[in-house]
C-alpha cells in the first residue's frame, strides 16, 4: 500500500501540472471503488480551474476554485500523467483531462482507492479525526510518550495510529523502530520519555529521507511521473526477515503485530 512518502511523492509530481490548469472534462470508466466515485463528479469538476494540489495524511486534495476531490491510492492505485485521450488500458478508471492536453489518469486494479468531491475537504468524515502531520511541530515525542501512558498496545501498531499522528504505515513504522532501537513488541505505556523523543526524530528522519528518494516501490506503486521510489535500497529490516542485520549481523526476525508483519533485531532493539 503507498504510504505517506509515496503519496507525497505523487503530489510532488503532478501539482506542477495540474495548478492553474482548468479541467475541460472528466471521463469515468468504473465507478466501484471502495466508496461509489459521484455520479455527478464531471459536472462539478468540468470547467474549473484547479489551484492547488494539498495532502493530508495518504489523501491528496485537489482543490477547484469550488469543492475539492479528495483521492486515496487504496492498496495498488496510482495518479500518473499522460497525453489527453491516450487509450486506457484495463483498470485506468478515471481521466481528468486538462486544458493543456494533458490528463491525470488514475489507475487502480483493486478498486480500493476513493476518489470523492467535497464542499469542506478538512472536516470530511475520513479525515476530521486524523491525528496530526509527522513532518510538522505539531508532532513530537513530548507528544508519543503523553499518549503512550497506560497503554497496553505494543509500540509498533500505537505508532501507526492515525489519531496518534498520520502517515506511519508499516514501512516506516518498522524502519523507525530499528533506528530508534526500540523493540516493536514492547507495550507503548513502558517506553521512557527520552526513547519517545529519539523515536520521534528518527519518524521525521525516514519519512523525510523517503520523500527525496521518491518513496519505496515493492511491487505496485509509482510516481506521478510513472518512475518508481528508491528508498527500498535503503531499508534496514523491513522485508528482510531471516536475513542479517546490517548493523550488528544478526539474524532478522519476522513476527506478526496487528495482522502485519513486522521485522526486527533481537539485538538493536529492546
Amino acid at each position: 500500500m503507498p504510504e505517506l512518502p509515496e503519496v507525497e511523492t505523487t503530489r510532488r509530481g503532478i501539482a506542477p501540472h495540474l495548478e492553474g490548469q482548468r479541467v475541460s472534462r472528466v471521463i469515468v470508466r468504473d465507478r466501484r471503488l471502495r466508496w461509489p466515485i459521484p455520479e455527478d463528479l464531471d459536472v462539478r469538476l468540468s470547467g474549473q480551474r484547479i489551484v492547488l494540489v494539498e495532502r493530508r495524511a495518504k489523501y491528496l486534495l485537489i482543490k477547484a476554485e469550488v469543492g475539492t476531490l479528495i483521492s486515496h491510492l487504496g492498496m495498488s492505485g496510482n495518479l500518473r500523467l499522460v497525453e489527453a485521450g491516450l487509450p486506457a488500458a484495463k483498470h485506468e478508471h478515471v481521466d481528468i483531462e486538462l486544458e493543456s492536453g494533458l490528463a491525470l489518469r488514475y489507475t487502480d486494479p483493486r478498486r480500493f482507492g476513493a476518489m470523492l468531491w467535497s464542499l469542506d475537504p478538512l472536516n470530511h468524515e475520513l479525515l476530521a479525526r486524523l491525528g496530526p502531520e509527522p513532518l510538522t511541530e505539531l508532532f513530537d515525542g513530548e507528544r508519543l510518550f503523553q499518549l503512550s501512558r497506560k497503554r497496553s498496545m505494543a509500540v509498533k501498531p500505537f505508532i501507526m495510529d492515525n489519531a496518534v499522528v498520520v502517515g506511519v504505515g508499516n514501512i516506516y513504522a518498522t524502519e523507525a523502530l530499528f533506528a530508534a532501537g526500540i523493540d516493536p513488541r514492547r507495550e507503548a505505556g513502558s517506553i521512557s520519555r527520552g526513547r519517545y523523543l529519539a523515536l520521534a526524530i528518527e519518524i521525521k528522519r525516514i519519512l523525510a529521507a523517503a520523500i527525496e528518494r521518491g518513496g519505496t516501490t515493492l511491487r505496485d506503486f509509482i510516481g506521478g511521473d510513472g518512475q518508481p521510489g528508491y528508498f527500498q535500497q535503503e531499508l534496514f529490516v523491513y522485508g528482510r526477515g531471516g536475513e542479517h542485520c546490517k548493523v550488528c549481523g544478526s539474524g532478522l526476525r519476522e513476527i506478526r503485530l496487528g495482522q502485519r508483519a513486522s521485522v526486527y533485531c533481537p539485538r538493536c532493539q529492546s
